[in-house]
């Protein structure tokens, strides 16, 4: 992780907090690059943010990779996030403590963020065995989580069906210029299979777990993809027009039982580039209802095999 702001200011209000949340991000063994003028400024102000990040930094049992400046004078610090739980347990102050395991279960939507350290999953013994595969192993290998509820049968199960639906269905039947794609958002990620399917193609892909959804965020992550939760009753943390396509696959009947989806397709015409598609996946009841909506906003929409709706957002704009 990289961050150029200074993130201890105020630590004596908020005890770190930020901080720590960064450490709960991090992998064990993960780096964080810091280059905010604390590390080479030498006012008072910085020097006391510099001052609070060593003291916060060593109680957290974080490593000084590195420091140094360039010759404009410009620093930068890189931290390693420790492989085990061993230094937590062989400090002389218990401070920052070790979450429980009520803290580390939480689910991380609209939480405030933690005072504690979340302590890793493994074990000093066992460091080694928990690192990540290399890609594109980690792709299509199953790799177990902490509080992961999947398992490898539902994962290759998963893989294997969006394979062959890419390689079947979407590249043959869907009126979808593919190569003009550069990146895609799949709006109910799962494991994740959508996008591994993809990966021969030269784009990317932002995957969304829903609010509500099984908590497949960690095993995407695992497998070397991107990914983050989100509420489609709620607006996307992201500028208007930037995706070519968003799928969206058995999304819809979840959603309506909460909101409209009349707002959902709204944010959905927000995101979604002019000239770029929508890839809808759901049972014809659902199919029926989001077609219409999408007609009123000027898609151009076909349905292919009965599974899905493919609508593709024209250049129309209401007359004044």
């Amino acid at each position: 992780m990289h961050l150029m702001w200074s993130i201890v200011q105020g630590a004596g209000s908020i005890g770190g907090k930020p901080l720590l949340e960064l450490n709960r991000v991090l992998r064990p063994g993960g780096f964080f690059v810091w280059s905010a003028t604390p590390v080479y400024r030498k006012e008072q102000r910085d020097q006391d943010d510099w001052n609070a990040m060593v003291t916060l930094t060593k109680s957290m049992c974080w490593r000084t990779v590195v420091k140094s400046e360039d010759i404009n004078g410009i620093g930068v610090v890189i931290y390693q996030k420790p492989t085990s739980n061993s230094c937590y347990l062989e400090r002389k102050t218990n401070e920052p403590h070790l979450c429980s395991k009520k803290d580390g279960s939480r689910f991380p939507w609209y939480a405030p963020l933690d005072s504690c350290i979340l302590p890793s999953a493994v074990s000093s013994s066992d460091e080694t065995s928990n690192s990540p595969l290399l890609w594109p192993e980690r792709l299509i290998r199953y790799a177990s989580v902490p509080d992961d509820s999947a398992t490898i049968e539902k994962f290759d199960a998963d893989t294997k069906y969006w394979k062959q639906v890419i390689s079947e269905v979407c590249y043959n039947d869907f009126p979808v210029n593919w190569s003009s794609v550069r990146n895609v958002m799949d709006m109910n990620a799962g494991y994740g299979g959508f996008a591994a399917a993809l990966v021969d193609k030269p784009l990317w892909v932002m995957n969304v777990v829903p609010i509500g959804q099984s908590d497949t965020l960690p095993v995407i992550f695992s497998r070397g993809l991107i990914g983050v939760y989100h509420d489609w009753c709620e607006s996307f943390n992201t500028y208007p027009r930037t995706y070519d396509v968003l799928h969206m696959s058995d999304l819809l009947g979840s959603l309506t039982k909460r909101c409209d989806i009349l707002e959902v397709a709204a944010e959905i015409d927000r995101i979604l580039r002019p000239g770029r598609w929508l890839v809808l996946k759901d049972t014809m009841d659902m199919i029926k209802k989001m077609r219409p909506v999408l007609r009123s906003l000027h898609y151009e929409t076909v349905i292919v095999k009965r599974q899905f709706l493919v609508g593709k957002k024209t250049f129309w704009r209401p007359r004044r």
